[in-house]
């Protein structure tokens, strides 16, 4: 991301943040349905990248355990305040962080949750790359949104596009050239959830 990139992205979602879960009442059963398919046991390491207020954070921490470690990463720092008033930091630590550039060490992670992350992020290539590089092989990535892409056009009064990154023919493809194998792909009026494996080898720069 460059500079006038984060400074959108932060101004975007730092005017909504007050009141973004308002906008959205009915999303947490499938924010808690969608971690389920990251396979996570007692123990492990997740990162939910781009967690907004934190809606997965509680849902990931009970998978996880007392034993395990959940992250929550975010650009913008009024996201993080929303996190933590609504007491989310209790299920998981809330670092200032960008996707494409995470303080973790290679492998740090056992797997990776992007609630509506991937259409956030410009040149997507470098984003996913760096969730790879913090992510285990054999870990998983769910890339998911509370609603599918012809419902969430609808709702912004566009034309469903195959240009959008999240249509398979373009993400598939775009998994692969940054260390991630696509297993399952959902796009349903009610949900987005494409799920990939880390591959065993490294990510090409």
């Amino acid at each position: 991301m460059n500079e006038k990139t984060q400074q959108e992205v932060r101004e975007f979602f730092g005017s909504r943040a007050a009141g973004w879960e308002d906008r959205f009442p009915g999303d947490q059963p499938r924010y808690d349905a969608a971690t389920a398919v990251l396979g996570l046991r007692p123990g492990d390491v997740v990162l939910d990248a781009g967690c907004g207020t934190g809606r997965a954070l509680a849902p990931l921490r009970e998978r996880v355990g007392s034993a395990g470690a959940v992250l929550g990463v975010d650009l913008t720092p009024e996201m993080l305040r929303e996190a933590a008033a609504k007491g989310r930091a209790r299920h998981g630590t809330l670092v200032l962080a960008d996707v494409a550039r995470l303080p973790l060490r290679d492998g740090a992670c056992d797997a990776v949750f992007g609630a509506g992350l991937v259409s956030h992020l410009p040149g997507p290539e470098t984003g996913l790359r760096e969730l790879a590089r913090v992510t285990r092989p054999a870990g998983r990535l769910g890339l998911f949104h509370p609603l599918g892409r012809a419902a969430l056009a609808a709702c912004h009064g566009r034309e469903l596009s195959e240009d959008d990154v999240r249509a398979e023919a373009r993400l598939a493809p775009l998994l692969d050239a940054t260390g991630w194998r696509l297993v399952s792909y959902a796009d349903e009026d009610t949900r987005f959830l494409a799920v990939a494996v880390r591959k065993p080898e490294r990510p090409t720069a």
